[in-house]
């Protein structure tokens, strides 16, 4: 009967006694028997499947019994309406007299076509979610090219021609690996923290090495401890503040291009960390382009190209120029352009002498006298007003106005460093300098040894 139900028909009795559920039932079948005739009468229709199985249910409290009664019927409308109707005209069940009361009659296949119309929005939605473009399938293939192209050396991420490529570049972490094969560039590894591993280490040893890292304080602290355990020939960094791995290809290619000899950098800072090059972030040394060893072998010429493609980035990372002939050496070519680089970066960034003399003269009251104080100093170098050094914080977050200089007898640590840029505080010079999870570009911070 369930296959062929059409409608349902629900009603509520109430009966003045206690009565059970088959009290119920038979009365009725008993008092609608002959009622609407033979073509309607519920026993017939009930065995020829055009109406289902009655169900009650009842409930006794304080010597009354109420409950309602469920009939499935396979009938049409207009048939369906006066057998409900009939069942109205109980007036007794059992023994007890009693009153009936049709309550609603309820369309199954409207019941059904709510569902349907639920589930199709579902279904609809997942398929909508789950839509791609051809943009989508593309950057998928990509993706998957890349995952099978990462390998392992010596259990560290790296690009497939590490293990015979003549020159390699060493970045901070796997996904750093995975935006250089992105980009056609296959000799990358990776080390994954400031340990360094001995595989890496080893390997820099053995090879011609480009660091290339993050923009950040992590990425000094890598260089410096490769440089410690293992070697380094060449330098590139990412925007500061940026990571590799977040860089467009056009910005890779042009932080591998602009790398600098690691002696460069060597006896300071690199710029894009200290900020003390603030027009001129990443140092713009150019060397000259070279073919791979490989490619040199097979071509027996060196092939230079300036187009920027990424395999020619790959061949520059792995070899670097040597002597050409009389006409003179790239290496002679790269001092050259770094010494030209590094006379354009003082020029930019020089102060006047006496600017520098005033603030060497603020530097030695307060730090080279050992005061334990903080002196604010305007941008005409005069000084606004000075505290104890352990106030630091609290008087550059309140002060009025914003000094140009802080001169501090203490250590400058990281929450005083944000502060002081979040102020608009230009320079900083402290008596030491602790360690920094990341630096501001816009404070300036000065040596008190090198004024």
């Amino acid at each position: 009967m369930q296959d062929s139900t059409k409608y349902l028909i629900h009603a509520d009795f109430t009966a003045k006694g206690v009565v059970e559920r088959n009290d119920v039932v038979g009365a009725v079948f008993g008092q609608t028997e002959g009622l609407l005739g033979d073509e309607l009468d519920l026993r017939e229709l009930q065995e020829g499947s055009k109406v289902g199985r009655v169900d009650v249910d009842v409930t006794s409290e304080g010597g009354q019994s109420f409950g309602d009664i469920t009939i499935a019927s396979g009938l049409d409308r207009v048939e369906t309406a006066i057998l409900a109707a009939s069942l109205e005209t109980i007036g007794r069940v059992g023994p007890c007299r009693a009153s009936v009361t049709v309550t609603d009659l309820e369309d199954v296949r409207s019941a059904k076509r709510r569902t349907v119309v639920e589930r199709a929005t579902e279904l609809l939605a997942d398929f909508e979610a789950d839509a791609v473009t051809s943009h989508d399938i593309v950057e998928e293939v990509r993706q998957r090219l890349r995952v099978e192209d990462i390998t392992e050396y010596e259990g560290c991420p790296a690009g497939p021609r590490v293990p015979d490529s003549d020159a390699t570049i060493v970045v901070e972490g796997r996904a750093d690996v995975l935006q250089l094969l992105q980009y056609g560039i296959k000799n990358a590894i990776a080390v994954e923290g400031t340990d360094i591993p001995d595989a890496v280490a080893e390997l820099s040893r053995e090879r011609t090495v480009t660091a290339f890292l993050d923009g950040d304080r992590g990425g000094e602290l890598i260089l410096k401890e490769l440089v410690q355990v293992g070697a380094v020939d060449y330098v590139a960094f990412a925007p500061a503040g940026t990571s590799v791995e977040d860089l467009a290809r056009s910005q890779i290619l042009a932080a591998l291009r602009d790398k600098v000899p690691y002696d460069a950098v060597e006896d300071g800072e690199p710029a894009v960390l200290t900020g003390e090059n603030e027009a001129d972030e990443m140092p713009a040394v150019t060397s000259a382009e070279a073919t791979s060893a490989a490619d040199r072998d097979q071509s027996g010429q060196t092939e230079r190209d300036h187009s920027g493609q990424a395999d020619r980035v790959e061949s520059t990372a792995e070899s670097e120029p040597t002597a050409t002939d009389g006409t003179g050496t790239a290496d002679e070519t790269t001092v050259s352009a770094s010494a030209q680089q590094s006379a354009h970066v003082t020029a930019t960034t020089a102060d006047t002498d006496d600017d520098l003399a005033t603030l060497a003269a603020h530097s030695q009251a307060v730090i080279g006298d050992e005061t334990e104080m903080v002196r604010f100093l305007d941008a005409d170098v005069s000084a606004l007003s000075e505290g104890p050094v352990g106030e630091a914080f609290e008087r550059i977050e309140n002060s009025d106005p914003v000094p140009t200089t802080v001169v501090m007898d203490g250590t400058l640590t990281q929450r005083i460093l944000d502060v002081a840029a979040q102020r608009g505080v230009e320079q900083v010079v402290p008596a030491e300098t602790g360690e920094f999870v990341k630096q501001p570009t816009s404070v300036r911070i000065r040596q008190f040894e090198k004024l």
